[in-house]
Parts: structure tokens; C-alpha cells; sequence
């Protein structure tokens, strides 16, 4: 890859808009892809950003409804319960020998990527960011932090090292792991027990750690036990350690969802979690009760 990339967006919401407003301003060609009104929107008006971190601003992008032309990312910033749907504008053939670049909740989604798109070119992307889509090409980056782990087991490294040195010239904070597993385990320990907890109790995270204390201590240790017998970290305190270090309003995501009617992402985290468990032989009834308990809000 060149310093300046073509970078496709699919999806361009709180974390998609955001990623690609600040790879356009720092000169990426970036094309946004989405519905024909969220698209017409963006070809006219950008997107516009508000950042105590980065700053408020508006960035040109290009935006159509499918790619049309090989990229050298394309940054897949979808929810899981859009996924199926929304890869129909990305084809293969297209896209060629771009990276896929999934930012997306769970641990299965690079084995579907990977069966559709070329092995060694699927490099599964953590971001830990509170970006929010509030009108289409607007979005409020609400954190005082952006943090990406870029990973891909089978990519080549220097393809991988110029989409992070992108990404950390654009703003985030990025850095290439060798470990695949572990960066996605070390993501899904820390945001299943939250999702679950705070969207089936309809509680914020403060609310949780201290009225659920015992239940979210039971359900962030059999987690961590599903992570080591997958290959992922497990330290159960620091993972408590770090819910306590919350604000206590803090709600996830998942939680979010459910109180607006949309569908939630509760198969890509909770039943996967539960699959991990049980082809590893571990015991999981608090979070099999917990997902259970979840499921009539999905």
C-alpha cells in the first residue's frame, strides 16, 4: 500500500462515520457504503463530526450503495444483526485483494468472513470508543479516548502495519497483536457480562455492580474460564476491577438497543459464548440463565 489509502466504510455509523471522517481529513480516499438515503446524504453533506477529542469538523467522503472497485480496506462497522445483509454490497469480486477489516461484537465472525472472502486478507479489528450516529453523517464521539487493536492471523504484516499506521496518524490509538484470539477473547470477556447484566436488568452498569454484585462476579468468572479454555486471557478482578472503574451511569450498547426496539446483538455475544462453553466442555449456567432471561427482549 501507498501512505494514502482507499478505504471503503460499510456502515458508516457511530464507529464507521467517525473512522472515516478522520481518515478523510487526514487524506485517505474513503467511500462510504449504505443505503441510497444515507449515501445521498453524505455526497452532499459530509460527515459531520463533534469531538472534545478530535475536535468538531466535517469531512468530505465519496458514498455509494455497493463497491464497485477493488479497495485497500474496507472497514466492516455494521452490527452482527445487519451483517448477512449488509456484506451484499461488499462482493468479492470487487473487492479483490482488500483487507477486511471487521469492527463487530463477538468471536465468530471471522470464520463467516473468511469462507466469503479471501483467508488471508480477514483482519478482525477491536475499537474501544463511545461513538454515536445521531442523523446520518453525524456523529457525537462522546470518549476521551479512541483505542484500536488491529489483528489478522494469516495477513501479511506490512499490510497490516500500514492500515495502523493510518488509523494512529487519523487519531486512535493503534496497535498490530499477533494473537488473534486473544485480542477478540479480551474483548468478549470484558463486554458479554456487561451487555447481558445491564440489558436484563435494564440497569446501568453502577446499578449492576453494586444491587448484582454476586451474579456479575459468577458471570465474569465462568466467561474468563470459556476465554482460557479458548485461548483468550482470563483475570476475572481486572475485568471486575475495570466495571468499577465505570462511570456508573454507563449503559451497553446491547442495553441501548433494547430500550429503542432494535433488534439485539444477543446471538454474536451471549449464544456464542455459550457455544465456546460447550464445545470446551465448561459450565456456564449463569450466563445460559442470564442469555435465557434476555432472550423475550430480542
Amino acid at each position: 500500500m501507498a501512505n494514502e489509502l482507499s478505504v471503503a466504510v460499510l456502515g458508516p455509523g457511530g464507529v464507521g462515520g467517525l473512522l472515516a471522517a478522520l481518515l478523510s481529513r487526514t487524506g485517505h480516499r474513503v467511500i462510504c457504503l449504505s443505503g441510497e438515503k444515507t449515501a445521498e446524504a453524505l455526497r452532499t453533506d459530509g460527515i459531520q463530526v463533534r469531538s472534545a477529542r478530535f475536535g468538531d469538523f466535517t469531512a468530505r467522503v465519496e458514498a455509494d450503495t455497493e463497491l464497485r472497485e477493488p479497495v485497500d480496506a474496507c472497514l466492516v462497522t455494521v452490527k452482527h444483526t445487519a451483517l448477512d445483509a449488509a456484506l451484499a454490497r461488499v462482493p468479492a469480486p470487487a473487492l479483490s485483494d482488500g483487507l477486511v477489516v471487521p469492527f463487530l461484537n463477538g468471536v465468530e465472525h471471522p470464520a463467516a468472513l473468511r469462507a466469503r472472502y479471501r483467508p488471508d486478507r480477514v483482519a478482525p479489528a477491536v475499537i474501544r470508543v463511545e461513538s454515536t450516529r445521531v442523523a446520518p453523517g453525524v456523529v457525537e464521539h462522546g470518549s476521551p479516548f479512541a483505542e484500536i487493536d488491529l489483528t489478522g492471523t494469516d495477513v501479511p504484516r506490512p499490510r497490516l502495519d500500514a492500515l495502523a499506521d493510518a488509523f494512529a496518524a487519523a487519531g486512535p490509538a493503534t496497535r498490530v497483536l499477533e494473537d488473534e484470539t486473544a485480542a477478540l477473547w479480551a474483548k468478549m470477556s470484558f463486554l458479554a457480562p456487561f451487555a447481558l447484566l445491564t440489558t436484563r436488568y435494564g440497569l446501568p452498569l453502577g446499578d449492576v455492580r453494586t444491587r448484582h454484585r454476586d451474579e456479575l462476579t459468577a458471570l465474569v468468572e465462568e466467561t474468563a474460564a470459556i476465554s482460557r479454555a479458548c485461548g483468550g486471557p482470563a483475570d476475572p478482578a481486572q475485568a471486575l476491577a475495570r466495571y468499577d472503574a465505570f462511570p456508573p451511569s454507563t449503559k451497553s450498547s446491547m442495553q441501548r438497543d433494547a430500550e429503542a426496539g432494535r433488534p439485539l446483538e444477543l446471538d454474536a455475544i451471549g449464544g456464542a459464548l455459550l457455544r465456546a462453553a460447550e464445545r470446551h466442555g465448561i459450565p456456564a449456567p449463569v450466563a445460559a440463565r442470564v442469555v435465557d432471561e434476555v432472550h423475550p427482549f430480542a
